[in-house]
């Protein structure tokens, strides 16, 4: 029961992810792309600010009772800032590539790359994570190349050629896809055996606070524009940012990390139907096509090798 109940949060997280590019494409009628990526990655920070309180005071709390003398909770209360500092260098090192990232992935958006198209383009990470971690030293798998050969056909159909090439929106998802990938093994290598909930908050805030600077130097900010696109903002900086990211953390803790990883990856898959909902977005039978193929490369590049006997 536990476990289903995990999957089920993490399929929640999913679509609350998923869902997010329907209101980033939304957003780029009102703001723009640095306006919404500081706002709502610095509302995602505030809204981390209580569970990262709380789950700091639980484990003072159980710290505390395991020290038996002064000269004890002394050592514990440095050890503890010890771990701030690496919770803070860390969070800013994600928040620097996240600013990055999703910066790429919205002004792709904005140059008309479609919400459901995004998200495909966006999930190769899962494809170039194992790729770019053979450089690092990893096997890579057979499933991994299958994947890759899989979704270079399926960005093929997905992304849009004309006489000029690939179209700007689509180079822009491409280039978050990579970005995203440096993300994710950054937080692999230096985020294992931190708290992932004070990293995400600090990242956040960095990622917030460097989009305000360049939003300052190249936009037009108008508190009209932010007031009138208060619902996407807010749903990206509360639901995605905050919500889905906890839920995130409580659903990993009963599932196995293959099929978490798998649940999470029906995020591209939402982000096509929450399109097709809200924002009345179709495709083509080719993009379609292209989507499917991507999925598969996804979901394969998630599955380990058999081990031999």
């Amino acid at each position: 029961m536990k476990r289903l109940r995990s999957n089920l949060i993490l399929v929640l997280a999913a679509f609350i992810w998923g869902a997010a590019f329907s209101a980033q494409s939304a957003s780029t009628e009102y703001v723009g792309p640095f306006t919404f990526n500081a706002t709502r990655f610095i509302i995602g920070g505030l809204v981390l600010i209580p569970p990262v309180l709380i789950t700091d005071r639980l484990r003072r709390n159980k710290h505390a009772s395991e020290q038996n003398t002064l000269q004890d909770k002394s050592a514990g209360s440095a050890s503890y800032s010890d771990s701030f500092k690496e919770h803070l260098l860390v969070g800013i090192l994600c928040g620097i590539i996240l600013a990055v990232a999703s910066s790429l992935q919205q002004i792709g958006i904005s140059l008309g790359a479609s919400a459901g198209k995004a998200g495909f383009i966006t999930a190769l990470y899962v494809i170039l994570v194992p790729i770019f971690e053979i450089f690092l030293g990893k096997r890579g798998s057979l499933f991994t190349w299958i994947s890759a050969i899989l979704a270079v056909v399926g960005m093929y159909l997905l992304t849009s050629f004309d006489e000029a090439g690939l179209s700007p929106g689509d180079i822009m998802e491409i280039l978050c896809a990579i970005a995203f990938t440096f993300h994710i093994i950054v937080i692999d290598r230096k985020a294992g055996s931190l708290n992932g909930v004070k990293v995400s908050c600090i990242q956040f805030f960095t990622a917030g606070v460097i989009c305000a600077a360049i939003m300052f130097f190249t936009e037009n900010v108008e508190l009209s524009g932010i007031i009138d696109c208060a619902i996407p903002i807010l749903y990206a900086g509360v639901f995605s940012c905050g919500i889905a990211y906890t839920l995130q953390i409580i659903g990993q803790k009963n599932t196995q990390p293959v099929v978490a990883s798998l649940l999470l990856s029906l995020e591209s898959v939402f982000s096509v139907i929450t399109a097709w909902l809200f924002l009345g977005d179709t495709m083509s039978l080719k993009e379609i096509l292209g989507c499917c193929i991507v999925f598969i490369a996804i979901v394969l590049a998630q599955i380990p090798m058999p081990r031999k006997k």
